[in-house]
């Protein structure tokens, strides 16, 4: 979503050249530039008025010391400044006194009401909480057969609402059967209208009279840029709306909503929907998101999607595996499976310092995704013995594969051949021992890295040596920056242990 201000901005600091010196001319050119920038994101215009003359008066006033250079002490001072037109910290839900706590969710229809109380539910039961789902509009069945829908596929408890109830009293009773089914948080679906009137906020304003919500939460769509920071005022002025969440966020829309939303109506975001799949859901952290849009990644963020995929035992039963060069396609495939939960290739180098700008550069970063699917298709083609134990794959077994995937020998051939040089180089870098947090081994480049990550089983994203179309990136912290040529005489030592190695098999049989 940021994509295009983060490139703006960095344009503009990359004007200041790292000077030793900053003038005032200087400073008023570039903030100029950065007024424009989030103009053109559609930030609502009072709010960079005042952002550009905060910002302003600490740059003119900027003493030069310390290990910073004036530009990299501009830079400071826009990233302190955009996390306090984010929201400043983190504010959660304020799920405090009587329980069940009530959620009321409200915005405007086809803003994602619905999928983000679904979202949310998941999110809280994530937490340790037991959700309760109440469809309480009443003028849209689908809305109802949605909700409902969601609470199957979640195995959580939903009221059971009809288009002929009223919403206040769905509300009230849901309430009543939550507590008595023992859940903790009732989340109200509410009915939305495609623009503001009387009628709609009336019945707002009477479910909250009626059973006092700790949350009211604002959805809106981050598409519609200021329409949504307009509309969420009018919410705001007639209901008191504790928070905002934004949906859309993977889209290309401009940021404006994001930016401008808690200057405007003082309620801070508190989640942004940033998929369409029901976990795709992140509270929202404003120093996170200011550093992204400045391009100093979100390595927190990828620690915690990677934590929530990934076991710690499953992490260290595979490092053993990787040390005995056991490491087979069974454990590959699962790698893989994790791997593209966590998110595209291109989504994973964004949250990772200093290369968010490497996506322009690396060309179409859907050939990576398609090379993995292939690989994928490959593996699922094989036996569960042949995935266990690819050796015994001969020649008919790859005409199989092959056919299989829709593949050829060719590149069944050079999945194998690239596959044994990958297990041969993780047993070489799990044998020294080293260790990052996690219990994972520590790969070459520069320290533990992302590779790093809890139970992330060792594979270096985009740096499994040899795996089509994914190249290791050089000198990338911890990513393992071989790629997947060795050269010759690796190639004639790497062939003649497996032949030793298979003479070995042999006699032992």
């Amino acid at each position: 979503m940021f994509d295009s201000l983060s490139e703006k901005l960095s344009g503009v600091f990359r004007k200041f050249g790292g000077r030793k010196q900053l003038d005032e001319a200087t400073i008023q050119e570039g903030l100029r530039e950065v007024r424009l920038a989030l103009l053109e994101a559609d930030v609502n215009f009072k709010v960079v008025k005042d952002f550009i003359e905060r910002v302003k008066e600490q740059c003119l006033g900027l003493e030069v010391g310390g290990n910073l250079n004036p530009t990299q002490q501009v830079v400071k001072i826009v990233h302190d400044e955009l996390v306090a037109l984010l929201g400043g910290e983190h504010t959660g839900l304020n799920l405090k006194g009587k329980k069940p706590h009530i959620i009321m969710m409200v915005g405007l229809q086809g803003s994602g009401k619905t999928t983000s109380t679904g979202k949310i539910a998941n999110w809280l039961r994530s937490q340790g909480h037991k959700p309760y789902l109440t469809p309480a509009d009443v003028y849209r069945p689908a809305a109802i057969e949605q909700l409902a829908t969601l609470g199957r596929q979640l195995g959580l408890p939903v009221y059971p609402s009809t288009t002929m109830m009223n919403p206040v009293d769905i509300a009230a009773a849901a309430v009543a059967q939550a507590e008595q089914a023992g859940c903790d948080v009732v989340l109200l679906d509410t009915a939305g209208r495609l623009h503001i009137d009387e009628t709609l906020m009336q019945e707002l304003v009477s479910i909250k009279g009626r059973v006092a919500p700790c949350e009211i939460l604002f959805v809106a769509d981050a598409m519609t840029g200021q329409d949504a920071v307009t509309v969420a005022e009018a919410f705001n002025a007639a209901l008191g709306i504790t928070g905002v969440v934004l949906t859309k966020m993977d889209g290309d829309a401009r940021g404006g909503a994001a930016l401008s939303i808690k200057a405007v109506t003082g309620q801070s975001v508190k989640f942004v929907g940033v998929g369409e799949k029901i976990s795709e859901l992140e509270p929202f952290h404003p120093e996170r998101i200011a550093g992204r849009i400045l391009g100093m990644g979100d390595m927190l963020t990828l620690i915690e999607k990677a934590q929530a995929e990934f076991n710690e035992e499953e992490a260290e039963a595979l490092a053993r595996k990787m040390q005995r060069a056991e490491f087979n396609f069974e454990d590959f495939r699962t790698q893989m499976r994790r791997m593209k939960s966590i998110g595209s290739l291109e989504s994973i180098l964004k949250l990772i310092p200093g290369l968010g700008g490497l996506t322009k550069k690396l060309g179409d970063m859907s050939v990576p995704e398609k090379e993995m699917a292939k690989v994928e298709a490959m593996i699922n083609s094989m036996t569960a013995k042949e995935r266990i134990n690819p050796v015994i794959i001969n020649p008919s077994r790859k005409q199989r594969i092959a056919k299989g995937s829709g593949t050829t020998v060719a590149d069944v051939n050079k999945l194998l051949k690239q596959f044994e040089t990958m297990r041969t180089m993780m047993k070489k870098m799990t044998g020294g021992g080293g260790k990052v947090p996690g219990g994972m081994p520590t790969l070459p480049g520069g320290g533990a890295g992302p590779a790093g990550l809890p139970g992330m089983g060792g594979m270096p994203m985009g740096g499994v040596p040899g795996m089509p179309g994914m190249p290791g990136f050089p000198g990338m912290p911890g990513m393992g920056g071989r790629g997947g040529d060795l050269s010759e005489d690796e190639h004639k030592k790497l062939r003649a242990k497996r032949k030793a190695e298979r003479q070995r098999k042999k006699k032992n049989r």
